[in-house]
């Protein structure tokens, strides 16, 4: 019942004011994150949990499938806003192991308004058809495209005008590439990050295609 939901955030209140006095006046008083977490809209995957930090140390955007579409809007603000005015260190794109969104592009099946949201995603899964279907178990297959979805994200951000902007101004600066996987609650470094417009270059160079060479990691 909704009224549950009240109950817990009275005691979630109280029992963070008695642990820590200060804590909401801290929060309060200004949000400085040195993080701009982008994730998938998924309820299993608690951002700052995860991470083990407070709200407040992680600017957060989630949306299906944790994409970075560059004519989003909403996107976009939340992205500008982090890197011009919080002046954050680190974009860090989480996807998850078994994600929905990227089991629906992988589908033939039409699920309504999100086929059109997946559309990168779909394309994706088309430009890495040959290596997707070298891979017989259908879940193996998902959690690969998972894994190509958050590779080709990084991408788009790094050719993204605010971030090659804060580049050229020496604005430090990070875009990382991870996912979480929900069954041991563990984060895997996808090893793209990319601090500099040089290694942005490369990455798209390097990068074409689909994300080879990352994917074939023990999980």
């Amino acid at each position: 019942m909704i009224s549950e939901l009240f109950d817990n955030n009275i005691r979630w209140a109280a029992t963070r004011a008695r642990v820590d006095p200060e804590y909401f006046r801290r929060l309060a008083s200004q949000q400085a994150p040195s993080y701009l977490w982008i994730g998938c809209s998924d309820s299993r995957v608690p951002a700052n949990e995860i991470v083990g930090l407070d709200p407040g140390e992680l600017f957060v955007h989630r949306n299906v499938a944790n994409l970075a579409p560059p004519q989003d809007a909403n996107f976009l603000s939340v992205l500008q806003f982090a890197v011009e005015v919080l002046k954050v260190r680190h974009v860090i794109v989480c996807g998850h192991y078994g994600c929905g969104g990227v089991r629906a592009a992988l589908s033939d099946e039409r699920h309504g308004l999100i086929d059109h949201w997946l559309t990168p995603v779909r394309s994706l899964s088309w430009r890495c058809e040959h290596e997707l279907s070298m891979i017989t178990d259908p879940e193996a297959r998902v959690n690969d495209l998972c894994e190509r979805n958050v590779i080709e994200q990084v991408r788009q951000i790094t050719a993204n005008p605010f971030v090659r902007d804060a580049w050229r101004k020496k604005q430090p600066l990070e875009v990382h590439g991870w996912i979480y996987s929900i069954q041991d609650g563990l984060l895997r470094d996808l090893e793209v990050s990319v601090g500099r417009i040089e290694r942005a270059r490369a990455l798209w160079e390097t990068n074409s295609g689909p994300a080879s060479g990352v994917v074939a990691r023990k999980r």
